[in-house]
């Protein structure tokens, strides 16, 4: 079992060693697509009344990711984030004392999160290249939707404003061929959206909070230079 472990890794070696370097050029482009993953953090959004406490998440959600990076010199590079949409569920659990918790969809919304960060790429030669970028993200949430069943509590309609932050990056590009190459990408995005409910129990729109959204977003993705 033991030599069997050192075969793999060997042959590991030399495949990893026989694979074409990226070397990455001056004024060269890398066009990314693949799938990823966005996972908030949890209790965006905490109510306390009497004892009582409802907290609301932003569920998880995956879809397709795009971008595009350009390489300024051999080390630093601009990149842009696109997507197709994310659909998140909304719900909330409700705590009340001496009771279980109970929880239930109350909502879900689209978000579109485009990012621009500068990059830095650690290893311009190698064929691993990995690299940190940091930048700006703009998040617009969109078609907004309550469940039927929160009429029924006063809440007719429910709005999340769109949301500028900070973003960071971390990942890697592994050359398959001279012009192909596969990359992991995870990002750290700061989304906080302020929400707004209307209904038959408020005066017009009502603000009641900022949910938090602070999601980690990991994806994988098969890339293309020229």
């Amino acid at each position: 079992m033991r030599s069997l472990k050192y075969l793999l890794a060997v042959t590991a070696l030399l495949t990893l060693l026989a694979s074409p370097a990226l070397a990455y050029e001056p004024g060269e482009w890398i066009l990314r697509a693949g799938a990823g993953s966005v996972q908030p953090e949890s209790d965006n959004l905490t109510f306390v009344d009497a004892g009582e406490s409802i907290v609301i998440d932003v569920e998880n959600s995956t879809a397709m990711t795009l971008s595009a990076t350009y390489m300024f010199n051999r080390n630093w590079a601009f990149d842009l984030l696109a997507s197709t949409p994310f659909k998140h569920d909304i719900t909330a659990t409700v705590q009340i004392p001496d009771s279980s918790p109970e929880m239930a969809k109350i909502a879900d919304t689209k978000q579109l999160p485009p990012t621009v960060s500068f990059q830095y790429h650690f290893a311009p030669d190698a064929t691993f290249q990995p690299y940190l970028g940091l930048g700006v993200n703009y998040t617009n949430f969109y078609d907004t939707r309550l469940v039927s069943e929160m009429s029924e509590v006063g809440v007719d309609k429910l709005s999340l404003d769109d949301s500028f932050g900070l973003a960071a990056q971390l990942g890697g590009d592994w050359a398959i061929s001279d012009n192909w190459l596969f990359n992991l990408d995870v990002r750290w995005i700061n989304i906080e959206s302020d929400v707004t409910v209307e209904g038959p129990d408020f005066d017009g729109a009502e603000q009641i909070g900022k949910v938090k959204v602070d999601p980690w977003m990991y994806a994988v993705n098969l890339g293309y230079r020229f």
